[in-house]
């Protein structure tokens, strides 16, 4: 079905695998489409509980094709940046839990792409890099993932330097989850959205959703967002159910 990308199950997880180890993955328009489809079809169905962007090669992505983005006119460039503006916000938009497995270097709509998902498992000889500040095509784009991952400074840092930092870095700014050998990689990020998983899927979708409402939004307008989520999840079969079980002092089943 696919050119650019690999798409398997294990269990209930969707692997995606963007499969372009000669580009290093770069994000051209015909990926970045292969990979929302996937995501859409992954985030409607039900018999999923949780997804894993992975990548084949040294590097999990390289950014955009600058070959391809070299022949564009401005209209062109406009819709390939609108598109992939689509997709990483549809990360947020699908109920399940989105984790990259990143295990190798990240780079500029790459690093956008790990940033945006939800969890992030890394190798500790990963790096993250928005290297647009070194030349001449700012990567804006991808500071509004990692400004809302790290914050305004250490974001205009990696924006303005262009200097790529290690994992043990990312880490502590709160850029990945983990960073463990990588050989270990794939274990922890299956562990990681394992138990991220272990509960209600409707309530995380609903939890989901309503978290990425609120997060940046003052105070008193996202206590609302969080009080109806949570008041709407007491309604649910699954919601009665925990209740229940808690009550009963028995395992609930979902």
């Amino acid at each position: 079905m696919y050119e650019h990308i690999l798409v398997t199950d294990e269990g209930p997880f969707r692997v995606i695998t963007m499969n372009r180890p000669g580009k290093r993955n770069s994000l051209t328009t015909a990926h970045l489409k292969e990979l929302q489809g996937a995501l859409s079809a992954a985030g409607s169905d039900q018999a999923v509980t949780g997804i894993i962007i992975a990548a084949n090669g040294p590097a999990f992505g390289a950014g955009h094709d600058f070959g391809e983005m070299s022949t564009m006119d401005q209209a062109e460039a406009e819709d390939l940046f609108e598109y992939c503006s689509d997709f990483m916000q549809l990360i947020s938009a699908v109920p399940q839990p989105v984790i990259a497995q990143v295990e190798g270097i990240a780079t500029a709509a790459s690093c956008q792409l790990m940033a945006s998902c939800d969890l992030v498992v890394a190798a500790d000889s990963a790096h993250f890099q928005t290297p647009g500040g070194m030349g001449a095509i700012f990567c804006s784009r991808p500071g509004v993932a990692i400004a809302r991952n790290i914050g305004r400074k250490r974001a205009m840092e990696m924006l303005l330097t262009g200097d790529p930092i290690d994992a043990a870095t990312a880490l502590d700014w709160g850029l990945i989850n983990r960073a463990v050998p990588l050989d270990e990689v794939a274990n922890e990020t299956r562990e990681l959205l394992r138990r991220a998983t272990r509960g209600s899927h409707s309530s995380t979708g609903i939890g989901k959703r309503a978290t990425y409402q609120q997060m940046d939004l003052p105070t008193g307008l996202a206590y609302p967002i969080a009080s109806q989520a949570m008041a709407d999840e007491t309604q649910t079969r699954d919601g009665k159910e925990a209740m229940a079980a808690f009550m009963e002092k028995r395992r609930a089943e979902f």
